[in-house]
């Protein structure tokens, strides 16, 4: 007979918080050599959200992978969350998923079959109303649980949204709320109530397609996912890839409700949280009058967030979401939080 295990007790990390830090993954990355192929559209030297592969003028292939240890402990739900999460990169592109590849590490022997079926039911469940075809997959055995996809999808070039066409003048939409990473910290340390767990989860599982849609429609210049990150690295990219700078306001920042104090007390701090902290410091201004939860929330490692939009002023309403900076000329890839 298996033993019911909580499955957060087995991973070291939490979703997205267990990437390895920005700081010390991107000049490892910055190091290999890089395809010439003409046919990549997109490729690793810009850390966008996938790669970008052309077909033919009106036809590219986008792709990605995305897996981690689990973030709640109810393994369909961990499912819904991976599956939305690996998914999300097809739409920061302006993509559409087609079919997706899971990817599973597990302690079968120790958890049990029931527990492996709920997650990979979990993710078929997303997929499905993505119209996302599941088509097969590769497993190990792990005595920490890691579940996620590898997606496959198209996008015509014409319309792909990429980290490297933000203008000057293009206000930041941000579409999910912040602080995934408080509420499960904080919920995993017995601080957060299950209402704001089953808050942050709802976030979570929501899919970004209607954001990507709403995007491409509204005439955007540049798109990035927030994830495990934060507000500030992903935004970082996007920055640094279209060669400009960005304000961002720290109080106009969306959070789920409970993030901010959770935040203040410490108890939504995470060790993601603190090397994307160390990270941003390398490029963002931080003002005086700025409070300490708002700049944690910048920094809050996010899972399955929302999508970060550069669009003109004019079709920022055209995107379900919140204004909370704009892009200026000034230093490639630095940021003021005001």
């Amino acid at each position: 007979m298996t033993e019911v295990v909580a499955l957060t007790s087995l991973s070291h990390g939490a979703g997205c918080g267990c990437k390895l830090g920005p700081g010390e993954l991107l000049p490892i990355l910055r190091s290999l050599p890089q395809s010439g192929d003409p046919r990549l559209l997109v490729g690793s030297s810009s850390s966008d959200d996938a790669a970008v592969f052309q077909l033919r003028p009106d036809l590219a292939l986008v792709q990605t992978v995305d897996f981690f240890t689990p973030i709640v402990d109810d393994p369909f739900e961990f499912g819904r969350i991976a599956a939305a999460n690996a998914l999300s990169d097809i739409y920061a592109m302006g993509g559409q998923p087609l079919t997706a590849l899971n990817l599973v590490a597990f302690p079968l022997e120790r958890l049990g079959a029931e527990v492996l079926e709920a997650i990979l039911r979990g993710g078929l469940t997303v997929a499905a109303q993505a119209g996302c075809a599941v088509v097969g997959g590769h497993s190990i055995d792990d005595p920490e649980p890691k579940y996620g996809m590898a997606v496959t999808g198209t996008v015509d070039q014409r319309a792909m949204l990429t980290n490297a066409g933000g203008q000057a003048g293009d206000v930041l939409v941000l579409t999910k709320p912040l602080g995934v990473g408080a509420i499960t910290t904080a919920h995993k340390r017995g601080a957060a109530g299950p209402e704001q767990l089953d808050a942050a989860v709802e976030a979570m599982v929501q899919l970004n397609d209607a954001a990507s849609r709403q995007a491409v429609r509204a005439g955007a210049h540049a798109a990035t996912d927030v994830t495990g990150f934060g507000l500030l690295g992903h935004l970082h990219n996007v920055t640094r890839e279209s060669g400009l700078s960005a304000e961002v306001s720290a109080r106009a920042l969306p959070a789920l409700d409970g993030a901010l104090e959770h935040l203040v007390s410490g108890a939504g701090v995470s060790g993601g949280a603190g090397r994307n902290r160390t990270y941003a410091e390398r490029f963002t201004a931080f003002a005086e009058d700025v409070p300490e939860p708002w700049r944690a929330l910048a920094c809050d490692p996010m899972t399955s967030g929302g999508l970060l939009i550069a669009v003109p002023q004019e079709g920022a309403e055209l995107i379900e979401g919140t204004v909370v900076g704009r892009l200026v000329d000034g230093e490639p890839g630095a940021i003021s939080l005001i």
